[in-house]
């Protein structure tokens, strides 16, 4: 997808902008932050500087449940707060060293483990922090295959039968020869050098044949595109993406997770990846009530499957149309989310189809 912002272009890579600051009055509130990875760490109060509102720049990810989660972020902290927003576009490692410099504020998806080393060392930097989860946990792997295909053999269940020739042969294309064909990570995601250590870790280097798509709107295009013709497809998928919500997958066996094998080899299977929203520092004392907001985010795995069907529904809505019908049809949720007067606020744009200057011209 391609888009520029209303407010200013900000290309993939050119991450040195400066936070814009607009006036705005705002009165003193009070935020607890934590400093600890995911739970609750060392406490302190921080107050919001008076008269003053920045930019607060959204990490725009490029996968959909990334997307959606911004823009519904956007609206609210737009509305019913009154910062003005922006976004910037690309791939999980530039955009989190991005979040690192302060050159974005918040980003609504750190996957770990997939990013456990970084997110480590950032936070022992104070260049992060963590103020909950988003999605909720969520399975990944890297060996994936259709339903239909175990059907039709059902002893390829293990990562190991990709070693066997006569299962290898059902993934080989011209462009993979005599290996198997993988669709892999996307190019830019942490988990495409993951997935690259485990299939050397499994053996399967001389067997497996990796394919990275640039997006992930070109993976999710080739497995749909596979399993409309009944082909075989062995690749990376995740519960929260849009094929593994509307398609029958089955992950082949791997050896379970431990800590000593995924920090050493990673001859072993993903843990169930923890979601977290993390922001830059800045905002902590820049935006506490945003924060505030943040901390009571519960836009779960099973809220998320009812914005994905109603997308599945309509293929022509764009992004920001999806974020608008959630909204619009959801405040049982969202208001939980917020103070009563941005809820008031909100449900007032709502209702004359207000849209964020922030939001992505789609």
């Amino acid at each position: 997808m391609k888009y520029i912002s209303r407010r200013r272009m900000l290309r993939l890579g050119t991450l040195g902008f400066a936070g814009a600051v607009v006036a705005a009055a705002c009165g003193e509130t009070q935020v607890v932050e934590k400093t600890a990875t995911q739970e609750v760490g060392v406490e302190k109060t921080v107050e919001a500087p008076p008269g003053e509102k920045q930019t607060l720049v959204f990490s725009d990810l490029n996968w959909t449940s990334a997307q959606i989660q911004n823009r519904i972020a956007q609206y609210i902290v737009e509305k019913g707060y009154g910062y003005p927003t922006d976004v910037v576009f690309g791939a999980t490692l530039p955009l989190f060293q991005g979040l690192r410099r302060g050159d974005s504020h918040i980003t609504m998806e750190i996957w770990l483990p997939n990013q456990d080393e970084a997110w480590a060392e950032a936070q022992t930097a104070g260049e992060v922090v963590s103020i909950g989860e988003s999605l909720g946990k969520d399975w990944q792997s890297a060996f994936v295959i259709p339903a239909y295909l175990q059907e039709e053999y059902p002893e390829l269940d293990s990562v190991e039968d990709l070693k066997d020739e006569q299962y290898k042969a059902l993934f080989q294309t011209t462009e993979s020869g005599d290996k198997a064909r993988l669709v892999s990570c996307m190019i830019g995601w942490a988990c495409e050098e993951v997935n690259a250590a485990q299939i050397e870790a499994y053996g399967l280097t001389d067997h497996v044949h990796i394919v990275n798509p640039g997006d992930s709107a070109a993976a999710n295009a080739d497995l749909y595109g596979a399993y409309e013709r009944r082909e075989p497809w062995l690749g990376y998928q995740w519960g929260t993406n849009d094929p593994s919500l509307v398609l029958d997958l089955v992950r082949l066996k791997e050896p379970a997770y431990s800590d000593e094998c995924w920090f050493t080899t990673k001859a072993c299977g993903y843990e169930d990846a923890t979601i977290l929203i993390a922001v830059h520092p800045d905002v902590l004392t820049g935006a506490p009530d945003v924060v505030e907001m943040l901390r009571s985010w519960d836009l779960n795995i099973e809220v998320y499957q009812t914005i994905a069907r109603w997308q599945r529904d309509n293929p022509d809505a764009s992004t920001n149309d999806v974020a608008l019908w959630w909204l619009k049809s959801s405040p049982g949720i969202w208001t939980g989310w917020v103070t009563a007067d941005a809820a008031t606020a909100i449900q007032s744009a709502l209702d004359a189809n207000e849209t964020p200057d922030g939001w992505p011209v789609e």
